[in-house]
């Protein structure tokens, strides 16, 4: 066995700017590998480390920590049998960390059997590697905004989540009115505060929202004050789904016993990788909770591996944008299209990473 560290800066093109109440500007996309090479198979796993504004955790700590974590581990016990029982230093690291060697030890457990990564996870044999998704836009300035729902709207995207919460709210309900005004119901709106609001204010912005009739508003408080959610979650007009408030399986059963409509928005880097992603969505299938899968922006390892979860899960909603307009991914493949995103019917994961497009971080013998 041969496993590497490898990491990279990935940008989109387009003059595409992430730009979230939460992030503020993101310039790129800083990604971490890891590489498995056994038998002549290459797997990788892939995760975000410029996300501290989601979890807290600096890029480099978390570096270390998947260096420090990796070298421990005895990868000849082989990819099944680690998934099956997670040894100590992976169950103890931090969610980055669990999903970045979960996600590679599933691509490589897929490989051994020669079957796409979403038929390992039981989605049906014929199933297609591909799922509708939606698209995000972020803050800019109202003529930037207006043309990229419509770039988007022209290549099929019909489901359009706005970023709001980061400046005047006046404003956030003028650029949503433009959409409804322009696409009518054609397209399905959705916004994300990414809990930019308190309590008070978040009950009078939903229903100030509620005339635009969105889908649902994520996270319009901040994570924390389940209290607070459950009164907000009774008296809103406006569905609401949670996401920074999901940071694992115990919030999920949370939300399940509040029984109060709360939906939620499932990501691989907050819950530790695939496998409790999938027990999440069983957990919220089994009581009839409605959920996302979906990701941060992420390179197109990161997104495959939320789409396969996705095409075995069976989600109301999915987020699977993050790959889209990327210019320098060293794992490309992904199609977006006609609201859709696909992978290769292929083994595993389905996309071939590209070590000379990325920077080797270390190699472990």
């Amino acid at each position: 066995m041969r496993v590497s560290l490898h990491r990279a800066t990935l940008t989109y093109g387009g003059g595409l700017v992430l730009h979230t109440a939460a992030s503020g500007r993101v310039a790129g996309l800083d990604a971490l590998y890891l590489r498995l090479e056994r038998d002549g198979l290459v797997a990788v796993g892939e995760v975000r480390l410029n996300i501290a504004y989601l979890n807290g955790l600096p890029a480099e700590t978390v570096l270390a920590e998947a260096v420090e974590v990796v070298g421990r581990l005895d990868f000849r016990a082989g990819a099944a049998a680690l998934l099956a029982a997670t040894p100590a230093p992976v169950a103890q690291a931090s969610a980055p960390v669990r999903t970045l060697i979960d996600s590679a030890l599933h691509d490589l457990a897929a490989k051994q059997v020669d079957l796409p990564l979403a038929v390992f996870l039981g989605a049906p044999a014929e199933a297609q590697i591909a799922h509708a998704t939606n698209q995000t836009l972020f803050v800019s300035a109202d003529d930037t905004f207006v043309e990229q729902a419509e770039a988007y709207v022209a290549r099929g995207f019909r489901d359009l989540k706005v970023r709001i919460g980061a400046g005047d709210f006046a404003d956030d309900l003028r650029r949503i009115g433009r959409l409804r005004a322009r696409f009518g119901d054609t397209v399905k709106l959705a916004a994300d505060a990414n809990g930019a609001w308190g309590e008070a204010a978040a009950l009078a912005n939903l229903e100030a929202l509620a005339r635009h009739g969105l889908a649902y508003v994520e996270q319009p408080m901040a994570p924390g004050d389940w209290q607070a959610l459950d009164r907000l979650a009774r008296a809103t007009p406006v569905p609401i789904m949670l996401d920074e408030s999901v940071k694992g399986l115990d919030d999920v059963e949370r939300i399940v016993q509040a029984n109060n409509g709360l939906m939620a928005h499932l990501k691989l880097v907050k819950l530790g990788g695939i496998a409790p992603t999938l027990a999440a969505a069983r957990r919220l299938h089994t009581a009839k909770v409605p959920f996302m899968i979906g990701q941060m922006n992420e390179g197109g390892l990161a997104t495959a591996a939320a789409l396969h979860a996705t095409v075995a899960a069976r989600p109301r909603f999915a987020e699977l944008y993050g790959a889209d307009g990327l210019v320098d991914d060293p794992a490309a493949g992904l199609a977006y299209a006609e609201g859709r995103v696909a992978a290769p019917s292929a083994p595993g994961l389905g996309l071939r990473f590209d070590a000379s497009r990325a920077h080797l971080i270390r190699e472990f013998s």
